[in-house]
């Protein structure tokens, strides 16, 4: 294994340190009681227990001569929370952008205004390419535990495909943020070639819908079609 420098090995504790945040604080309440089990598994991953809540306020509350654990929640939460218009949803999820190398240039789509439009939208793809997606979204006032983006794709009325989109926990910011995927291929072919439907769904550990839309895809032989 090759050595690691000391960016990256900074880099790596300050993400030990918030996983440790979120494990001591987030994801158990204070008397270690484990929440009760979900009615529907989640399909992502089996036998999943959702992890009991806590408020920004709770949190910053939570054990104020622990020195370590107070460390652990300025890594987190910044030492103030964000003033942000109480009218606003707690998680504001505003574009999804499908990025690839050899295509003319991003795809992106905002997700800020009227989400009917998208569903009249096509967005094309080259079958073969590699591509990315980049989701962009704020968080306002509370910490969101196991955010995650799905998508299913229908051809004819039949479903062929779910993806889900792990975007992990967040604490509310001033500044939006960007979660990318893994680089993944469009699949090749005459059979695969041609529209389809896409519904997304952007959720959390609660099964908050925070957003859903429908959009068009189409899978060419190149950027043109």
């Amino acid at each position: 294994m090759l050595g690691l420098d000391a960016c990256e090995l900074g880099a790596q504790l300050l993400e030990l340190l918030r996983l440790a945040l979120c494990a001591r604080v987030l994801l158990t309440d204070k008397e270690g009681e484990r929440p009760q089990q979900d009615d529907v598994l989640d399909e992502a991953v089996p036998e999943y227990r959702a992890p009991g809540r806590k408020s920004v306020l709770e949190i910053r509350q939570l054990d104020p001569k622990d020195e370590s654990l107070a460390k652990y929640k300025r890594v987190l939460l910044g030492p103030s929370p964000p003033v942000v218009d109480p009218t606003l949803p707690n998680v504001q999820v505003r574009r999804l952008t499908l990025m690839s190398e050899q295509a003319p240039g991003p795809i992106t789509m905002d997700l800020t205004g009227d989400l009917a439009v998208l569903k009249n939208q096509v967005f094309v793809l080259k079958e073969g390419v590699d591509y990315k997606v980049k989701i962009t979204f704020k968080v306002n006032r509370e910490i969101v535990s196991g955010l995650r983006c799905l998508h299913h794709t229908y051809r004819r009325g039949l479903r062929v495909d779910k993806a889900v989109q792990m975007v992990g926990s967040y604490g509310p910011s001033t500044q939006e943020y960007e979660f990318v995927t893994p680089v993944e291929e469009v699949p090749r072919g005459a059979l695969v070639r041609g529209p389809y439907t896409v519904r997304s769904l952007f959720t959390d550990d609660d099964r908050t819908d925070h957003l859903s839309w429908e959009w068009g895809l189409h899978i060419c032989q190149e950027w043109k079609d």
